[in-house]
């Protein structure tokens, strides 16, 4: 029996849907202002004490401690996302999410030459440690990662969509590096299909403000820097996860957030 049956199941014209609990933004010891204990194996064990089914590691710019955190997600019956949180031109954070390792590669590989390359100091910034599978230590990211790259918002979205995958404005209700802080707004036109919120309670005010959002999948996410930020099982996506894999699941969800047959809404 899969793991996925111990999720609250749903009737969807005819389709079981069960509640996955998701944290879709998550640092690593690679993020240079992440606490030097997020190592992948500690992510996916606070992951499993919080009762989460999904999570997504997002670190800045980078996506190099996706591979140690797949195998230890897998080890565990955790599916995991491979993802980056990018800095885009314009100073404003979006979350790439991708539906297979590969991808997720071939995109560090094509932010790593748009990255701006200023030497880290690790002892402002902290360490940017890479780690293999059994969460050893095996390098350190040289150049700070927290740069805003070149890459704009239309382009980001288009280099990501093209490598199978789904991205959006992170955090929008915080003031720091939020679309509707730097930009004073969220263009409707801007064309991203999902968008991302700190905080649950934010939904009726940024609705409200903008209420094409209304029509739009949103995530709720820790954005957690720390094992004590990793969130709890309160925000859920239905997914129809028969025959279950996690590989099945995963293409799932990054449907959902693209719009494709979405339904049943967000569960938080």
């Amino acid at each position: 029996m899969s793991c996925a049956r111990r999720y609250r199941g749903l009737s969807d014209g005819g389709v079981t849907m069960r509640d996955y609990f998701c944290d879709l933004h998550i640092h690593s010891c690679l993020s240079p202002c992440s606490d030097d204990d997020m190592t992948p194996a500690n992510i996916v064990g606070m992951a499993l004490l919080n009762g989460l089914n999904i999570i997504a590691l997002t670190d800045h710019n980078t996506s190099k401690n996706c591979p140690a955190f797949f195998a230890q997600a897998r080890l565990h019956g955790i599916v995991p996302v491979p993802g980056m949180e990018l800095t885009a031109a314009e100073d404003i954070h979006v979350v790439c999410l991708f539906r297979e390792l590969s991808d997720a590669m071939k995109f560090d590989m094509f932010v790593s030459g748009r990255r701006m390359l200023i030497k880290n100091k690790p002892e402002i910034f902290g360490h940017q440690y890479i780690v293999d599978e059994n969460d050893e230590v095996c390098g350190e990211e040289e150049n700070l990662l927290v740069n805003a790259t070149d890459i704009t918002l239309e382009e980001a979205k288009e280099a990501v969509f093209s490598r199978g995958g789904v991205c959006y404005p992170a955090h929008i209700d915080r003031t720091s590096n939020g679309i509707v802080a730097v930009l004073g707004s969220f263009p409707e036109d801007i064309g991203y299909t999902a968008y991302e919120l700190n905080n649950a309670a934010s939904v009726s005010e940024y609705e409200k403000r903008f209420p094409f959002l209304k029509n739009l999948p949103r995530a709720v996410s820790s954005d957690a820097h720390n094992l004590w930020s990793i969130s709890e099982a309160e925000f859920s996506i239905p997914i129809d996860d028969e025959p279950y894999s996690s590989s099945l699941v995963r293409n799932r969800l990054i449907d959902y957030l693209l719009g494709i047959g979405r339904s049943g809404g967000n569960r938080c």
